[in-house]
């Protein structure tokens, strides 16, 4: 049987994910689910996508296993192998796992599909839909132990928690970040003063892709003194805020932030006017980043058009590996903690709701750790020669 994600669109404009079975009907359990994380979570369109593709794909092993969904959770070891080999695209067929058989998902991509299933279970537990001892199927009880010293209980003391039963292994890699000489590079491969911009929001301000062609012109603050325009932040500087807009770009995180900027982002930011101004259709639009070269005039940018961008700027660059949105992103986060910053600083920049999220920028590059070695001062020692 088919399980596909499907976008909902709503009379007021407001859209969300829900998932189709193979005769187009809605899957109530999985629909309720999303709406639920959409309407009074309050989480972002792009989320309910995710988590509607992730129970799609629950919900096609459970048809092809012939398992109810609920009773599939007692199973989950088999859902991981499967998950590993399961071709992405719902109308193949079957999979059977053997000898020799491609890995489609590696660990992260598994652990990020079984998180959203958990989810989607213990929801339909707590409405009923679903028995209790679902929940018993996805967590074991855990003790402090093997916490950090600082979330243990009084005084050291394990204190038993809820630990997920079914994980893969991810290896512990440092974040993939784009170089200076790799943005450097991109940034003199641009052919317009709004890609230049687009670069360097994405690695001198760490926007997320969403975030960024979610920007609007009134979002930039770029004076010494916003005081008159109603904003009591110091200095020049944008904001990030969470909107539901026509181009389906969104900020991850419900909370609103400020991110101070430099003379070089507002440099590129003043030749973009000047671009964009050449534009008549381009005007009206409150978008920051807006099609000026083809498709239509003065909508703004697409989600992927960035993607594009990167791909071609990468190419016409002559970089050895296409470089990603989320590597800029990586590349101002590694430089913060390169220059001093701290955890709180970074989480703030980034958006991060907490301080653990930025925990995988603090692993050092290998410059970073022969720096520090270097530092260390020389001993007044003379090594003799082994016939001295």
């Amino acid at each position: 049987m088919i399980f596909r994600s499907f976008r909902v669109l709503l009379p007021s404009g407001i859209a969300y994910w829900t998932v189709l079975d193979s005769e187009l009907r809605v899957v109530d359990a999985a629909d309720e689910f999303l709406r639920h994380l959409r309407f009074s979570r309050d989480r972002a369109e792009s989320t309910t996508e995710s988590y509607a593709g992730a129970v799609a794909l629950y919900l096609r092993w459970c048809g092809e296993t012939g398992r109810a969904w609920a009773a599939g959770s007692r199973h989950l070891g088999m859902f991981m192998l499967w998950l590993k080999h399961a071709p992405k695209d719902p109308s193949s067929r079957p999979v059977l796992p053997g000898q020799g058989a491609r890995q489609v998902r590696g660990p992260r991509r598994v652990n990020v599909v079984l998180a959203a299933v958990r989810e989607f279970l213990k929801f339909n537990v707590s409405v009923g839909a679903a028995p209790a001892w679902v929940v018993d199927q996805l967590y074991e009880v855990g003790d402090g132990r093997d916490l950090p010293v600082e979330v243990r209980g009084e005084y050291g003391v394990p204190h038993g928690y809820a630990k997920v039963r079914h994980r893969l292994h991810e290896p512990d890699e440092p974040v993939d970040r784009a170089t200076d000489e790799e943005i450097v590079a991109l940034v003199r491969a641009c052919r317009s003063a709004r890609d230049r911009l687009i670069v360097l929001l994405m690695a001198r301000a760490g926007i997320r892709r969403g975030e960024l062609v979610g920007l609007r012109r009134a979002d930039l603050h770029f004076v010494l003194d916003a005081r008159p325009l109603g904003c009591p932040v110091p200095g020049s500087h944008l904001h990030v805020v969470r909107r539901d807009n026509i181009n389906r770009a969104s900020a991850k995180s419900r909370n609103s932030r400020a991110v101070p900027v430099d003379a070089l982002l507002m440099q590129a930011h003043d030749q973009y006017v000047i671009e964009r101004a050449l534009q008549e259709e381009a005007t009206d639009s409150d978008f920051l980043l807006v099609n000026l070269f083809r498709g239509r005039i003065g909508a703004p940018m697409r989600l992927g058009a960035i993607n594009e961008l990167l791909t071609s700027l990468s190419r016409r660059a002559g970089l050895e590996r296409r470089i990603r949105p989320h590597q800029g992103r990586h590349g101002f986060a590694d430089n913060v903690m390169a220059a001093g910053g701290q955890l709180d600083e970074l989480a703030e920049l980034l958006g991060h709701e907490s301080p653990m999220s930025s925990q995988p920028y603090l692993h050092p590059s290998h410059e970073r750790l022969r720096d520090a070695v270097e530092r260390i001062p020389s001993p007044r020692l003379r090594l003799e020669g082994p016939h001295s």
